[in-house]
């Protein structure tokens, strides 16, 4: 957990805790001016807030770091702030007391010494359950649970999913508990007023308005984006807090923002209630995630590929690999293959089939709908389970200095040779890859473009294996005469790991 710091512009913040309030706050003019009652939003607002604000927790955590000598940056860096600033002298009296007498200017501290980090979380079980975001309480030592009237208890860690950042904690109640139910995050519309509670810059208890801005957004933050967009303000601290609908339903939780200063400029994105229901019960029942798995390798189906592959319009999840021991490949299902309706859902680009498969329950056996060379089938699949190893992928081998190319054909922009166990050995291809190697790409070709390089096998060319060099040239010519736009490539890097290329053959 960091707090306010200066940092670029446009980056995506996890809302973290920040024991302050930021700095642009010492300089505000406010203009009384009566807003009409439409600007102000809907008059229920006050209502739901009333009716499920005990329910939202503030999550309090410490956690032991080592001390950097010189080091006043990092987790518990002093934000930077204008001289004569009126919270100078707060920020002097907090960063003192968290980082001993010598605070963080003093160069003196080489102790290790305890961090303190605020986020948010709400109770959906009476019996002391808690959700909020894992990166609130992420390495933390020890973590305590906040009730709005400031009751402070002891929580313990039940399960976090790193994937969807969420985690949920288990603390023994004091009292008997007000608890909040999901809502139906896939009813949402476009515009519908939505309200944020959580613990922003540590003042706690604080309710924000707004509306869903955009649904089933995907910033790249993670395999399984789907976020709900809102204008609520949401601000540093508020992560892991609740999102509510005006029936005082938890339709999504709070957990990241887009700002140029680490203050809301009121684009905020919320986890929906549909994926955190799934999280929570299996970390309830299991404490971990136990996703499906399909045991393919997918990629983007383009406008060229899609092309390539007579499909119209461009949809789905193209195979680019299937797993020696995955489910899908007893299943029937090969490279080629395009995904377009995986247990009656439609599948309309890569992520959705990520997602769909990893809510699928393993050991669940599904019908998987694929486009096979322009014909629909239908395969039978029992799902595994994801083993979420994490384990760091090989680099490419890329071409190493040679004083001489052996090129047979030149096609498509490429070198193109016969593998070789000359060829395997210079470019430490594996012995399990087959097909014809490039060594060479002309940097003005479509090929370059689409970032072939020397050291890369041409498996497949129109879905058809290739042995030599001749072939593709031969393959190339004809597919021209035919008047395709495109060949659709299989392409192996050294290792072995497969995924399609669509060339332009004019």
């Amino acid at each position: 957990m960091t707090v306010a710091t200066k940092v670029p512009r446009h980056r995506l913040r996890p809302l973290l805790a920040a024991a302050c309030l930021w700095s642009a706050l010492g300089a505000v003019t406010i203009v009384a001016t009566a807003l009409p009652a439409q600007a102000r939003g809907p008059d229920g607002i006050a209502d739901v807030a009333e009716k499920v604000i005990d329910a939202v927790v503030n999550i309090s955590t410490s956690q032991t770091v080592e001390a950097k000598a010189g080091s006043g940056e990092g987790r518990g860096a002093m934000p930077q702030l204008p001289p004569g600033s009126p919270f100078e002298e707060f920020f002097d009296d907090f960063f003192k007391n968290r980082r001993g007498p010598n605070g963080p200017r003093g160069g003196g501290d080489m102790q290790p010494h305890k961090t303190n980090s605020l986020g948010s979380g709400f109770i959906i079980d009476p019996a002391g359950v808690v959700v909020t975001n894992n990166h609130v309480i992420a390495d933390a030592d020890e973590i305590n649970v906040i009730l709005n009237d400031g009751t402070k208890i002891k929580a313990e860690l039940v399960g976090v999913d790193k994937k969807t950042d969420l985690a949920v904690l288990k603390f023994k109640p004091p009292r008997q508990l007000t608890a909040v139910k999901f809502g139906d995050s896939d009813k949402l519309r476009l515009g519908e007023w939505v309200i944020a509670i959580g613990n922003p810059f540590s003042l706690g208890g604080t309710v924000t308005a707004g509306i869903v801005s955009a649904r089933n957004r995907d910033i790249s933050n993670g395999p399984y984006d789907n976020y709900i967009q809102t204008d609520a303000a949401i601000n540093r601290g508020n992560s892991g807090g609740p999102l509510f609908n005006l029936d005082g339903e938890v339709i999504g939780v709070n957990t990241l923002i887009i700002s140029p200063t680490g203050g809301s400029i009121g684009i905020g994105f919320a986890v929906p209630s549909k994926t955190v229901a799934g999280v929570v019960e299996q970390l309830q029942k299991f404490g971990e995630l136990r996703r499906g798995w399909l045991g393919v390798r997918i990629q983007q189906v383009t406008d060229e590929i899609a092309e390539s592959l007579s499909i119209k319009p461009a949809r789905g999840a193209l195979v680019a690999g299937v797993d020696d021991k995955g489910p899908a490949k007893p299943a029937g299902i090969e490279p080629g293959d395009v995904v377009v309706k995986f247990d009656g859902k439609d599948i309309k680009e890569p992520k959705d089939l990520s997602r769909v498969v990893a809510d699928t329950a393993v050991g669940k056996e599904v019908e998987v709908t694929i486009i096979r060379k322009g014909e629909e089938q239908t395969k039978r699949v029992t799902l595994g389970r994801l083993e979420d190893n994490e384990k760091p992928q090989p680099a490419s081998a890329k071409s190493q200095p040679e004083p001489e190319k052996p090129v047979t054909q030149k096609a498509l922009g490429l070198d193109l040779a016969n593998l070789s166990k000359d060829l395997r050995s210079r470019y430490k291809i594996k012995d399990s890859v087959k097909g014809v190697i490039i060594t060479g790409v002309d940097n003005a070709s479509d090929a370059a473009e689409k970032r072939l390089a020397a050291g890369d096998v041409i498996v497949e060319v129109a879905q058809e294996a290739v042995a030599n060099a001749a072939d593709i040239k031969k393959r190339v010519e004809q597919l021209k005469k035919d008047g395709k736009k495109s060949v659709l490539l299989l392409v192996s890097n050294a290792e072995g790991e497969l995924r399609f290329v669509a060339l332009s053959v004019q």
